[in-house]
């Protein structure tokens, strides 16, 4: 992002903000079109075929979203996925037995079965997407009670059940079940630049996703990453270029799994994966069923060395009073991690290119301030521009400039360029 120092107080834009660049805009302090994010997603159009953007300022937003089926494309952008949150405590835990201790019920509180509850009957997620071609960077995903209370029952901060879906840049944080993707093997995720953070089964479900330099962050000993239950999917879950990492707690006694069969003949596979924590030495865990395929290659730890993989589970017990047994081959090879690649794995049939979405343009060049105006030099491919003051945005515009009053004492402003799909640049 291009950034100058400027003789006066932080600019603040004279036209409406951000109806050309964006087709909602989110803030919770009450200076965009909407103050939460299910307002701006209720708003927008049914049966769109092209993005709808929406920008969500910095700031708590606190409460359930649900994308309905009818509404594809939206596309939900955060200024910044550090000071940009979406949050709420909720899990789906069923009504405490009597005699339950008073420290092993807190969850009641807020679980979405709870008459009582102020999440009764929500979804069982802090976001649901239930339509195709969602798309989201610059937001942290958080499921307050699985952070707060770091245990059990289930609490998801992500349900993306639809296909072509999109994640760049996000946080997605909880303890139990953290995200659930599609259970529908033909549909694809593609996530980028992301970091998951759980202990149970927190990245589970099914379909083809790869995930691409994304950081797995496990908070308890004994962590345990996918639970998939694929039943046709070609690929997966393909992790490439990914981190293994976690707390202290994590990091002890090397305990910490790949992953487990949740159902049907599950596919999983890292590749070239730096594990910054141990992980125990046979790596996967049973859980019911037998995978078509929970492998590695290239695995190494935090200082570049290979990972001993010999010890890694191949043999896997099936469900059942006399349950079936069968194995998996625990590595593959080149040529096999070769294909397990986005042109392979992604685009399908329609062509689908999230990449191009997660693209993120130049940083604008010549910024500079006459008086009262601020311009820049246009950056091809925007179709308009945020300008910020610290971690205020204090403009949007579509031209490469921004009228502003301004007052006296220097402050720091940034602009950054925004292409078609919303997605901020440098």
């Amino acid at each position: 992002m291009a950034a100058m120092a400027a003789c006066m107080m932080p600019f603040a834009a004279t036209g409406a903000e951000g109806g050309k660049v964006f087709n909602a805009v989110v803030a919770a302090d009450g200076s965009g079109a909407f103050t939460t994010v299910q307002q701006a997603i209720d708003a927008a159009p049914t049966g769109r075929t092209s993005p709808w953007l929406i920008f969500v300022k910095a700031g708590s937003y606190e409460g359930s979203v649900t994308v309905p089926q009818d509404k594809p494309f939206i596309h939900l952008i955060g200024q910044d996925k550090e000071r940009t949150i979406i949050h709420r405590a909720l899990n789906v835990g069923g009504e405490p037995k009597p005699g339950t201790p008073a420290n092993d019920m807190d969850y009641w509180a807020c679980s979405v079965h709870n008459p009582a509850s102020p999440t009764y009957k929500a979804e069982g997620s802090v976001v649901t997407i239930h339509a195709n071609d969602f798309y989201t960077s610059g937001i942290s995903y958080v499921n307050d009670f699985g952070v707060d209370s770091q245990r059990g029952p289930q609490a998801l901060a992500m349900k993306s059940r639809g296909d072509r879906a999109g994640f760049f840049d996000c946080k997605f944080r909880s303890f139990q079940d953290t995200w659930m993707t599609t259970q529908n093997d033909a549909y694809r995720h593609y996530v980028k630049d992301c970091f998951i953070e759980g202990a149970v089964d927190y990245f589970y479900g099914g379909g083809d996703a790869l995930l691409e330099n994304c950081t797995l962050y496990n908070v308890r000993r004994g962590s345990v990453i996918v639970a998939p239950c694929h039943a046709t999917a070609k690929w997966g879950y393909v992790f490439r270029n990914c981190t293994i990492d976690g707390n202290a707690a994590a990091a002890r006694d090397a305990k910490c799994a790949l992953g487990r069969p949740w159902h049907n003949s599950p596919r999983a596979v890292y590749i070239h994966t730096t594990m910054r924590i141990p992980i125990a030495p046979r790596g996967w865990s049973d859980m019911g069923a037998i995978p078509a395929l929970f492998a590695e290659y290239d695995s190494r730890d935090a200082n570049g060395n290979p990972v001993d993989l010999s010890q890694r589970k191949s043999t896997y017990k099936g469900r059942g009073d006399n349950p079936p047994t069968g194995s998996c081959p625990t590595t593959v090879s080149k040529a096999e991690a070769d294909r397990m690649v986005y042109e392979n794995i992604i685009p399908g049939s329609d062509g689908w290119n999230p990449r191009a979405m997660m693209q993120r343009l130049p940083a604008p060049k010549a910024v500079k301030a006459d008086g009262a105006q601020l311009t820049w030099q246009p950056v091809s491919g925007a179709i308009g521009y945020v300008v910020l003051s610290g971690n205020e945005v204090v403009g949007i515009t579509a031209e490469p400039k921004l009228t502003a009053k301004a007052a006296a004492a220097g402050k720091q402003l940034r602009v950054r360029a925004v292409n078609r799909y919303g997605t901020l640049g440098e």
